[in-house]
């Protein structure tokens, strides 16, 4: 039986960061992943950014939502990822991740993959 390597071995327990094909980025410790690609993550939240400026924290549904100036955090918790939704999966540097300062951090969101 021939087995897919996808790279993410490496990854299983590490934090990542995703882009998916819809333009959002998703940050969180990757647990799983199968060989469609399907990921699933742990302590996870999206980073929505923009170019206004808020701070407040709002709870929406279930989903915890802080807001700084320019970045927006949508906290998910455990969270799965269908594959063919991902378009970029990235090793995420923790030391360097936590001195942003995201509240200072603007950027226009990402725009959709289209193929």
């Amino acid at each position: 039986m021939a087995t897919t390597e996808t790279g993410l071995e490496s990854l299983v327990d590490q934090a990542i960061s995703v882009i998916t094909n819809d333009g959002r980025n998703i940050v969180g410790i990757l647990k799983g992943f199968d060989q469609a690609t399907n990921i699933i993550l742990d302590e996870s939240h999206e980073r929505v950014y923009s170019t206004k400026h808020n701070i407040v924290a709002k709870k929406i549904s279930m989903f915890l939502l802080v807001l700084h100036e320019g970045v927006e955090l949508i906290v998910f918790g455990l969270y799965i990822l269908r594959g063919d939704n991902i378009g970029i999966i990235g090793e995420l540097d923790e030391e360097l991740d936590a001195s942003l300062d995201l509240s200072k951090l603007k950027a226009h969101p990402l725009k959709l993959v289209i193929h």
